[in-house]
């Protein structure tokens, strides 16, 4: 009778990367902690992994919190961790594209402030910008600066920059909490 050489089919996995596995369950489930009630509710975990993680925000011993943190791990093993993992993928970089569009708007009010040729520039990319409000506000950033008094007009200035390029790409008041229950809007007020 000839042998079946099993081994050939089933694929190996090294111990060091079963430990890296584990220990990348593990550092998941320690963003689990960090995230807000709200955000918990929206990942729908089961309820042994909510349980364990509602316990360890309120564990304060470092020991107890590194056991905790490894009882999380063993719990994320059990689960599919995959879809926790996308969309804490998604929170990430939602957070890090605004971040992106603020500095972008931080650089516009740095170069409208240094540069007239800025203003043209900028007028030209968002038309729906009032020159004449434009100016007056670098103006006063200038005067501000040259007079070291308080940034309000560079408050302002950004402020108008916020509403021309939000206006011009159709994008929301970046400033809402996205993990706002939208059902807190609709009960009106008490």
């Amino acid at each position: 009778m000839a042998q079946i050489d099993n081994e050939s089919e089933i694929p190996s996995v090294s111990k060091s990367e079963i430990k890296r596995q584990m220990i990348a369950l593990q550092k998941l489930g320690e963003e689990l902690i960090g995230l807000s009630k709200d955000q918990l509710d929206k990942l729908h975990l089961p309820e042994n992994l909510r349980e364990a993680v509602d316990q360890a925000k309120r564990i304060t011993a470092h020991g107890g919190l590194r056991r905790q943190m490894q009882y999380i791990g063993r719990l994320m093993r059990i689960i599919d961790a995959q879809p926790v993992a996308a969309q804490l993928e998604q929170w990430r970089s939602r957070h890090s594209d605004e971040n992106a569009a603020f500095h972008r708007m931080e650089h516009w009010r740095d170069r409208l402030i240094e540069n007239d040729a800025s203003i043209t520039e900028f007028i030209s990319n968002y038309p729906d910008t009032d020159p004449q409000q434009l100016r007056s506000l670098i103006r006063n950033c200038r005067r501000e600066t040259a007079l070291q008094q308080a940034p309000k007009s560079h408050r302002a200035l950004f402020k108008l920059i916020r509403t021309v390029i939000e206006a011009h790409n159709g994008i929301a008041d970046m400033t809402q909490n996205e993990y706002e229950d939208p059902a807190n809007h609709l009960a009106g007020p008490e």
